[in-house]
């Protein structure tokens, strides 16, 4: 969709070929990521994202695409999932 940034194009988007085709990009096998930065990426947009889901899987960081990829399963628009803790956040300050 025009205005995704790259993390919402991570779990909007699925594998169009291969063993995994038809698999969200964020769900995608540490293994077959790294199988892809050994061996190429491909070109265009989706070697683009292909390199940046192994750079999340490889520093540990696939926990952050959770609360998106949360909101594209229960059918919520983008950019209002509910944040763990956002009533910590927003309740009284502490002194």
């Amino acid at each position: 969709m025009p205005g995704d940034t790259d993390l919402e194009l991570l779990v909007r988007w699925a594998m169009p070929y291969g063993k995994y085709k038809g698999r969200r990009l964020a769900d995608l096998p540490g293994h077959y990521l790294a199988w892809f930065a050994r061996s190429g990426f491909p070109d265009g947009e989706l070697g683009r994202l292909l390199a940046l889901m192994h750079e999340i899987d490889h520093n540990g960081l696939r926990p952050l695409l959770a609360p998106l990829i949360s909101q594209v399963v229960l059918g919520k628009p983008l950019g209002q999932a509910e944040v763990p803790g956002r009533a910590l956040l927003d309740g009284p300050r502490w002194r």
